[in-house]
This record gives structure tokens, C-alpha cells and sequence, in this order.
């Protein structure tokens, strides 16, 4: 067990991407499960808060302390099993999603959940229900999480695989190692109709396993996991296509989202079937221009496609997919096609390089992030899309658009020049969270409440569901030592 006290050494464990920042006396790094489950009983015994700290990619502080003790899970760093035949993995938590990426590349497989950020380790993402550009095809992480092994507030520990374990109608029965059982009722909830990681997954004969993905390590510590995984595509059409009006950009994506969907519904396979659909506003690419000095100088807005393909019909997929383009008022000259594996790599670090250098001027400029990660069902994409362009140009404050709207998912930051810009953000951050409720949309589509959203995840389900989701909480960690803060507000802190 590594133990660190001088508060010099633990300052890279209290803080995130987001540039949230915490506090807390000291930082355990366990070197296996016996250690951890060891130091877990003993904070439990003397009522200590500890709060599980992963590689620190996340936004919304949700790995970040605010008393007590972290736990650092970053010895946990073993691939325990890869295995083709059956097409899964076992891994540690505290394994770097790249790392695992990479080692099944090697032998010809992939892991589709695919976050932005990929230094992250896989207990993150399954704490979060992680995902990114690929979910438009194969969805978040909880598609892929067939087992997890967690050590519980108090030590016990409970594993969960898939299929075995299902609520009877709104209850659901858990048994630990120790032969604890655990009952909790499901509350009546209505899950937003699109992508979502707000709150506990809940739902009426729901398998067990889904409580704790999610659940932003509220509930308990996840050691171990059993993914699935799949075959990696014999070839991906990749391009990047831009426009000279956003809105252009924006009614290509709706329509290539629904001729997907109509195509996957009929198991087409030479037919159009994204595997990705991503934007980027007029503000995106000026931000990304310096970086990026080949992007066309009059385009104001921009779409990145993936779909797999092979051979076979790679050609006459390009065919459909430039006449979709063409239809949307963009020129094959205005389109970055990859025809191998390095420009497939240019182009998805052209995709990915808006993430880090909006993350860069937060840090630089040493504010918070002010990014939504709201979603609205596909019939509001683009009336959300107009009312957030409004909303903006009347707050006159710095801003980049863009997100997985294949998904209707914006990943809209505000780009505050001061302190007073910061202030005028968050007021205009909530308006654009109250207005993604209201659509009967999600506040975080992929990166979680944290301690950054509590407020809006309690006007999205309001005090009574929240109520629910903390008794729930106190069934399994009944002194809420565990993650304190994550999710809801602490008594003393209303």
C-alpha cells in the first residue's frame, strides 16, 4: 500500500478536467484487492469519507474530493483475459482504455465504447456509462459490461453478471460474498428517449448490473470487468465534409441519422449505415484554423462520417454517401476523404483536437468548465440547435458548438474572457440544461452529474425521484461514505 500525506504530492488527485478542484488529507494506493478491501473496512470503522480517484480525465469532478481520503485505483492496471473465440476481455479498473485499445488492434478486435479522451481507465468509463462517437452505431458502455466485481462501502463485496440477476418488477434483490441480502425499490421513473448517464439507471425488471454502471462510483468500487468485444471492420469510409452554412451540416446529419436507422431496420449492408455523425459549428473550426490551416477558409460548419464497410462495397457506399453530400449543398472538393490508415488518424485527431484545446484555454484561463452535454430526442435536433445559436449570440459570449448529433447530442462551451464572463455562463448554461428538460431531453448524455451538476439533475427528476435515488444509495453505503458529493447535495451543504 502506497500512502501519500505531503499535500505537494497529491495535488494531480484533486483536481479533474474540468479544472474542478478539491481537498482531502490523504491519498491510498492499494496494490490489489485484499489491500483495498483491508483499507475500505477500516475507514468504514472510523466513518472517514473516501472518494475513488481514476486517471482524472472526467468533467465533472466527480474523482474529486472534497474530505476525507481518496483511493487511487491505478494499481489495478492488469488485462487479465482476452479471449476471441467467446469475444470478451477481464480486466482490471484500473486499466488505460488506450492501453486495452491497442492490444486488441493487435489481434484484430476492438472495444466500441470510445470517449474522446482516451487515458482514461475502464472503471471510469463504466462508472459514467462512457461513450463517444461510435454510440451512434453500438451505443454506450452499458452495452458492453457483461460482469463487475465491486467492494462495497464496508468491505463486502458483491459480483454481478449479466442475465442472472433481474429486478421482479420493481424490486431487485442483491446477495454480497458475506451473504448480505440488499433490497431496494425501483421508484416510477421516465428515462429520457435518447442517450443519457443522469442519475441511477432505473427501470422495471431491470438486470442488477445496470444499477451500478452509472453510477459514478456512488455505490461501490468496481475491481474487476468482463467486456464484450468485437471484430474490427475490414475497412471505415472516414470523411469530413464542410459547408458553407451550418445549417447545411446540420440537415445532412438528420437526414444521414434516419437513412441509417431505415437501413439498420432492414439489416442493409451495402446500403448507408454511419457508424459515426459528429458536427462542428462555424466557431469550432476558426477555433481549430490555426492548428488546422488546410480547413477551407469560407466553410462555416463541418461533418466527420465514419461507417464500416469492406471491399466488396466501399465503392458504392462512397457513391451513396457523395450523393447525400451533394444534396446538402457541399462539393466533393470541400470533403476530406481518408483512402488509409494515416489519414483516418489525421482526421480523427482533426475530431478530437477541438476536446483538448477548448479543456487547454479552460486551464490556461483557470475557470471551470462551462461545456453542456445535453441531449433532446432526434425530433427536437434542430430547434435545439436554432435555440442554442439564439441564446448565444444574445449573451454575446464566446462559444464553440459541436457533439455527436447523430446522437442530438451538443457539446456546447462557453469560452469565458474573465471572472464576470464566467458568471454570465453558468446563468446561461442552466437556461440551455431547462430547456433540454423540457424537450424531454437528458442534461449528460455521456460524462455524468458529478459535483458539478447536482443542481440540474435535480430539476430534471425533481426532489421526490432524488429522494428515492439517495435511499437507494444508503442500501448499499448506509453511513454515505462512498463518493460523497457525487450526485447529490450533502444535508449540510443545502
Amino acid at each position: 500500500m502506497i500512502v501519500k500525506t505531503n499535500q505537494d504530492e497529491i495535488q494531480s488527485y484533486l483536481v479533474d478536467a474540468s479544472n474542478f478542484k478539491g481537498s482531502c488529507s490523504a491519498v491510498y494506493i492499494p496494490e490489489n484487492e485484499t489491500e483495498l478491501i483491508e483499507l475500505v473496512k477500516k475507514l468504514y470503522q472510523s466513518d472517514t469519507p473516501f472518494t475513488i480517484s481514476g486517471a482524472g480525465t472526467g468533467l465533472t469532478g466527480g474523482r474529486v474530493a472534497l474530505e476525507g481520503v481518496i483511493i487511487s485505483t491505478e494499481k489495478f492496471n492488469k488485462i487479465i483475459e482476452i479471449n476471441t473465440e467467446e469475444e470478451f476481455v477481464v480486466v482490471h479498473s484500473g486499466v488505460y482504455l488506450s492501453n486495452l485499445i491497442d492490444e486488441l488492434k493487435s489481434i484484430g478486435y476492438f472495444y466500441p465504447p470510445d470517449p474522446t479522451e482516451k487515458n482514461c481507465f475502464i472503471g471510469g468509463t463504466i462508472a459514467n456509462n462512457a461513450s463517444g462517437a461510435k454510440t451512434f452505431k453500438y451505443g454506450a458502455t452499458r452495452n458492453f459490461v457483461q460482469e463487475i466485481d465491486l467492494v462495497l462501502s464496508d468491505g463486502d463485496q458483491l459480483n454481478l453478471q449479466r442475465g442472472k440477476h433481474l429486478a421482479n418488477g420493481n424490486n431487485l434483490i442483491f446477495y454480497t460474498s458475506s451473504g448480505k441480502e440488499i433490497t431496494i425499490i425501483i421508484p416510477n421513473i421516465h428515462l429520457p428517449v435518447t442517450k443519457n448517464a443522469s442519475g441511477y439507471f432505473l427501470k422495471n425488471g431491470m438486470d442488477a448490473i445496470d444499477l451500478f454502471i452509472g453510477s459514478e462510483g456512488t455505490l461501490g468500487i468496481i475491481t474487476k470487468a468482463k467486456l464484450k468485444i468485437v471484430k474490427l471492420p475490414e475497412k471505415v469510409l472516414s470523411a469530413v465534409c464542410f459547408f458553407d452554412n451550418e445549417i447545411d451540416a446540420i440537415r445532412f446529419i438528420d437526414e444521414a441519422r434516419e437513412i441509417s436507422y431505415s437501413n439498420r431496420i432492414k439489416n442493409f449492408t451495402n446500403s448507408i449505415d454511419a457508424l459515426a455523425l459528429e458536427f462542428f459549428d462555424n466557431f469550432s473550426l476558426k477555433f481549430l484554423q490555426d492548428d488546422f490551416p488546410q480547413i477551407p477558409s469560407l466553410s462555416n460548419g463541418a461533418v466527420w462520417f465514419e461507417q464500416e464497410t469492406n471491399s466488396e462495397y466501399e465503392e458504392q457506399l462512397l457513391e451513396q454517401w457523395l450523393q447525400l453530400i451533394f444534396k446538402h449543398n457541399c462539393s466533393d472538393e470541400n470533403v476530406w476523404f481518408a483512402t488509409n490508415d494515416k489519414e483516418r488518424k489525421d482526421i480523427e485527431n482533426f475530431r478530437h483536437a477541438i476536446s483538448w484545446k477548448v479543456n487547454d484555454y479552460i486551464s490556461k484561463n483557470n475557470l471551470r468548465k462551462l461545456g453542456t452535454d445535453v441531449a433532446v430526442p432526434d425530433n427536437q435536433m434542430i430547434d435545439f440547435y436554432n435555440y442554442l445559436v439564439s441564446t448565444m449570440s444574445l449573451s454575446e459570449l464566446n462559444y464553440v458548438l459541436y457533439g455527436h448529433l447523430g446522437n442530438s447530442h451538443f457539446h456546447l462551451n462557453i469560452l469565458p474572457k474573465n471572472e464576470n464572463e464566467f458568471l454570465i455562463g453558468k446563468e446561461v448554461y442552466k437556461s440551455i440544461c431547462l430547456k433540454a428538460i423540457e424537450l424531454k431531453g437528458t442534461i449528460s448524455a455521456e460524462h455524468g452529474i458529478g459535483k458539478i451538476k447536482r443542481e440540474y439533475l435535480l430539476s430534471m427528476f425533481g426532489k421526490e425521484l432524488i429522494d428515492e435515488m439517495k435511499r437507494i444509495k444508503l442500501q448499499f453505503d448506509p453511513k454515505n461514505l462512498l463518493n460523497r458529493g457525487n450526485l447529490f447535495f450533502n444535508q449540510e451543504e443545502k
